[in-house]
C-alpha cells in the first residue's frame, strides 16, 4: 500500500488515504518519491476551475529513486535517481519526430482501456492518474518517457522543482523565446514559473530583466533571481514603466500567472516585433489577442506549454546549472513540509505570498 493526498470534490482540499499500484509493465517504472512541489496547475484542478475524472492523486513536479522497471524499459535502471515530467512523449508521433515533444498528447504512454489500472484502492476501485503521474504519494508508477535519470549528487528537493516550474519556465527562455544575449525580458508574475524564468533570462545573458507581480515580496525575490528592474504589476501605467524602462518595450513578455490582466501587460509591454508567451493555465473563458496595430508592427502571441521542452536532455542540463551554481533552486523553495500538511501548502499558494512548497517524504 501506498500513502497518497486524494482529491475526492473540487473544493474540499485533498485527502489522505491510501492506494495500491499495479507491478510495472514493460515500458514503466515504480518511482520511490523523495520530493514533490506544489504547482498552481495542481491547484486548478483542487479547486475546479479545470476539470478531472475522480477520484484522483495530483502531483507533477516530483523527483525519486527508481524501485523497478518493467521488461523492455531502457532508459533508467533501479536505483537511478530520477526526474518526472507531466509531457510524457511517445517518441513516434508528428510531434516527437518534428522535435516537438511537449505537445505529444502522449496516447501510448499510458495503459489501454482494457489493462489493468495503474492505481485502485479498497480492492480494485479505481483511482485516476492525473496528468501520467501523480506525484502526491510515497510512490507512483510511470511510463518510461515520463521520467529521466539525474546526477545522484543533485538534492532530490530541489530537483523536484525542475520537473514542472523551471523547465516551463527556463524552457520558455532557451527554447520558445531562444533569448539572445542583450534582448530585453518582460516576466510577469513572479511564483516558481516566473522566477525560473528570470533566473534563466540572467543565464541567457539578457540586456534588462523586468518582473512584474503586486506584491512587494515577491518583487524581492525577483532580484535575487536576476531581475534588474522590478515594477508593480498593478500600477496604472504599468506597461508605461515597463515601455521606459527597456527603452522602447521588451522583446518578449513572458506571462507566467494564468490571469487575463496580466496576458494583456505582457502584450501591452512589447516593442515593434516583440513576442508575448502565454505559460499560466488561464481560465477557460479567457482569450488574449493582438490588435491591428500590433499586428501591423509585427508582434506576435504564442503558447509555450512546458516550455516547449525536450525533457530528456533539458533536465539534465538544467541539473548541471545547478550544481554549476548558474541555476538558484534554492530560493525558488519557499518550504518543505510532509505530506500530512499538503491542504496547508496550497493555502499559502492561494494566498500568494511566497514562493514553491516541496513536500518532502523520508
Amino acid at each position: 500500500m501506498t500513502k497518497a493526498a486524494i482529491l475526492e470534490q473540487p473544493g474540499n482540499g485533498l485527502v489522505i488515504g491510501e492506494v495500491e499500484l499495479a507491478d510495472p509493465g514493460p515500458h514503466e517504472v515504480l518511482i520511490d518519491v523523495k520530493a514533490c512541489g506544489l504547482c498552481h496547475s495542481d491547484l486548478h484542478f483542487i479547486d475546479g476551475a479545470y476539470p478531472h475524472p475522480l477520484p484522483a492523486i495530483p502531483g507533477h513536479e516530483a523527483a525519486g529513486v527508481v524501485r523497478a522497471v518493467g521488461s523492455e524499459v531502457k532508459t533508467v535502471k533501479p536505483g537511478d535517481h530520477v526526474v518526472s515530467c507531466l509531457s510524457a512523449f511517445c517518441g513516434h508521433c508528428e510531434f516527437c519526430v518534428t522535435g516537438r515533444m511537449a505537445l505529444c498528447l502522449g496516447a501510448d504512454t499510458r495503459r489501454g482501456k482494457d489493462d489493468p489500472l495503474r492505481i485502485t484502492r479498497n480492492g480494485g476501485e479505481p483511482v485516476n492518474q492525473m496528468l501520467n503521474l501523480s506525484a502526491f504519494a510515497e510512490q507512483m508508477l510511470i511510463h518510461e518517457h515520463a521520467c529521466v535519470a539525474i546526477d545522484k549528487d543533485m538534492p532530490l528537493d530541489r530537483a523536484a522543482v525542475i520537473g514542472c516550474a523551471v523547465t516551463t519556465g527556463a524552457g520558455t527562455i532557451f527554447n520558445a523565446a531562444n533569448v539572445t544575449p542583450g534582448e530585453m525580458v518582460l516576466v510577469v508574475g513572479c511564483g516558481g514559473v516566473g522566477l525560473a524564468a528570470i533566473n534563466a533570462a540572467r543565464i541567457a545573458g539578457a540586456g534588462k530583466v523586468i518582473a512584474a507581480d503586486p506584491l512587494p515580496e515577491k518583487r524581492e525575490l525577483a532580484k535575487v533571481l536576476g531581475a534588474t528592474h522590478t515594477v508593480d504589476a498593478l500600477a496604472d501605467d504599468a506597461a508605461k514603466q515597463i515601455i521606459e524602462i527597456s527603452g522602447g518595450g521588451v522583446h518578449y513578455g513572458i506571462e507566467a500567472v494564468g490571469r487575463q490582466a496580466s496576458a494583456d501587460l505582457a502584450v501591452a509591454s512589447l516593442r515593434r516585433g516583440g513576442t508575448a508567451i502565454i505559460l499560466g493555465m488561464m481560465p477557460l473563458d479567457c482569450k488574449v489577442g493582438l490588435g491591428a496595430m500590433d499586428l501591423l508592427s509585427g508582434k506576435k502571441l504564442q503558447g509555450a506549454i512546458m516550455g516547449e521542452n525536450h525533457f530528456p536532455v533539458d533536465l539534465p542540463r538544467l541539473v548541471d546549472f545547478y550544481m554549476r551554481g548558474l541555476l538558484d533552486l534554492d530560493t525558488i523553495i519557499a518550504e518543505r513540509i510532509p505530506l500530512e500538511d499538503i491542504n496547508n501548502g496550497f493555502d499559502k499558494m492561494r494566498e500568494g505570498h511566497s514562493a514553491r512548497s516541496v513536500v518532502v517524504f523520508d
